[in-house]
């Protein structure tokens, strides 16, 4: 025997059920066509931001490359405004190398510091950390320059590591550590400067 016995019996059922659940299922279709709506608009809004950081970007880098005046300022607002963002980072590094070019190692210093607390990528990271390194060390800030090159983690980098390792290592004095140093550097395929280097700490006997 079949569940109702007539249409009428279906209507009368489907009538009764939407008495009782319309409202809920109403309620669930403007829910979800309203979740819908706020992704899609999510969605642009992150697509127009990217667009809009990529241009900036663009126009502060290019104000650093041709010296113009308050360049310097205007990288470092871009940075703050789009701290969430790899062009930061990007903008950061180039900021950091002007700065270098104009002797001002602490903002320099102070700009790669920055860059290894706001990115993961295994490239920009050991980038700066290797840079940073590099100054403190100019800087005569030896131990600084060694810990940072030992946060160095990325594969690939390992060579120029060891090889800067070396040569902060020899200004300090420490002739055997930084032979040891350009060895392994010259083991994983490191510059060709570095049996020269290897040549010199056997002439400095």
């Amino acid at each position: 025997m079949d569940v109702y016995s007539s249409e009428e019996q279906q209507v009368e059922a489907i009538k009764s059920w939407w008495k009782s659940n319309g409202k809920a299922v109403v309620i669930g279709v403007i829910i979800g066509l309203g979740a819908l709506v706020a992704w899609r608009y999510y969605e642009d809004h992150t697509q127009t931001q990217k667009i809009e950081a990529s241009d900036s970007y663009s126009q502060v880098i290019t104000g650093l490359e041709s010296g113009q005046a308050n360049a310097i300022a205007e990288t470092q607002a871009f940075i703050n405004n789009n701290s969430d963002s790899q062009y930061s980072v990007l903008a950061a590094l180039q900021l950091a190398k002007t700065q270098v070019e104009k002797g001002d190692f602490d903002a320099a210093v102070a700009q790669l510091q920055w860059i290894t607390k706001h990115t993961t990528d295994d490239t920009l990271l050991p980038l700066a950390q290797t840079r940073l390194a590099r100054i403190l060390a100019q800087q005569d800030h030896y131990d600084q320059a060694l810990t940072t090159l030992s946060q160095v983690s990325a594969q690939g980098w390992q060579g120029q590591v060891d090889e800067l390792r070396g040569d902060v290592l020899v200004e300090q004095g420490n002739v055997a550590k930084a032979r040891e140093a350009y060895i392994k550097a010259q083991q994983l395929g490191g510059s060709p400067t570095l049996q020269l280097k290897l040549d010199n700490l056997a002439q400095a006997k």
